[in-house]
């Protein structure tokens, strides 16, 4: 059995190993992108967005007497340095990189509603604060990926058909 503060905490070592695989994830997109300016743009963005979220997260876990899990930090980071490896093995990688983006931003979107709420049972408006700054960052790089995936995907196809031109990043 847990109090809710110890859900929250355990919860907020959760999003910040999330984060991390986020930033790894998302700079290794970044660096192979070659072709798609727009996309790189963006996700250079949330690059920026995604180390201010670190740091928000590392405030509550301070605040809260705890730290970031070592464990869960570097199981998030070999999963995204996994994800780069594979993606790159790919001959549709910057399709396979921006649907996997979606999945995970939407992962993230739910877990910042799910700490909003353990914030507010567990009484501490300041994570609840935190997160909710969080939440709409997240909310908006998973609404910008799927409205950009058919332009995305549109200039894949064009690429790939052009025996003259590099598709893949």
């Amino acid at each position: 059995m847990a109090t809710p503060q110890e859900n929250l905490l355990d919860w907020l070592r959760d999003a910040h190993a999330m984060e991390q695989q986020a930033e790894k994830m998302l700079k290794a997109q970044s660096e192979r992108l070659e072709h798609y300016p727009v996309l790189k743009a963006r996700i250079e963005q949330h690059i920026q967005e995604t180390l201010d979220q670190q740091t928000l997260i590392n405030e509550c876990l301070t605040r809260l007497g705890g730290s970031s899990s070592t464990l869960k930090d570097l199981g998030g980071k070999l999963m995204a340095f996994g994800q780069a490896v594979g993606g790159s093995l790919m001959s549709d990688e910057v399709i396979k990189g921006a649907m996997a983006g979606y999945v995970f931003e939407n992962m993230e979107v739910a877990t910042y509603t799910v700490l909003i709420a353990a914030a507010q049972v567990a009484g501490d408006a300041q994570t609840q604060e935190a997160c909710e700054k969080i939440l709409p960052q997240e909310i908006a790089m998973a609404e910008w990926l799927l409205e950009h995936l058919p332009q995305l995907t549109q200039a894949f196809m064009e690429r790939s058909a052009d025996p003259d031109k590099e598709a893949k990043k």
